[in-house]
C-alpha cells in the first residue's frame, strides 16, 4: 500500500484516482502520520465481506412459514386453539 503526504495527494488528486478505481488502496499521512485511506467503493470493509445467494436454490421455505406453529403459540398464552 502507497503512503502520499497531503501535499502530493492535493497536487496528483486526480491520478491517485485513477490508481484506486484500479485496485489500488493509497494513505494520505500528514508529517508522516496516516491519517486517511483512499480505497475503491467496490472493495468490502475488512469482515464484512457477505455472501448473498450462496445457498440459492438449497432451502425451500413453505407456504405456511409465516403461520407455522399458531396453535401451539396460542395455546401457550391464552390456552386457546384456533381452529
Amino acid at each position: 500500500m502507497e503512503t502520499v503526504n497531503i501535499h502530493q495527494a492535493k497536487t496528483h488528486l486526480s491520478r491517485l484516482i485513477d490508481r484506486v478505481a484500479g485496485g489500488s488502496s493509497i494513505v494520505i499521512a500528514k508529517a508522516g502520520k496516516p491519517l486517511a485511506k483512499l480505497v475503491p467503493l467496490s472493495a468490502p470493509e475488512p469482515g464484512k465481506a457477505r455472501r448473498l445467494g450462496f445457498m440459492q436454490g438449497a432451502i425451500q421455505v413453505p407456504g405456511d412459514f409465516d403461520r407455522m406453529g399458531d396453535r401451539e403459540i396460542d395455546a401457550l398464552f391464552d390456552g386457546g386453539d384456533r381452529s
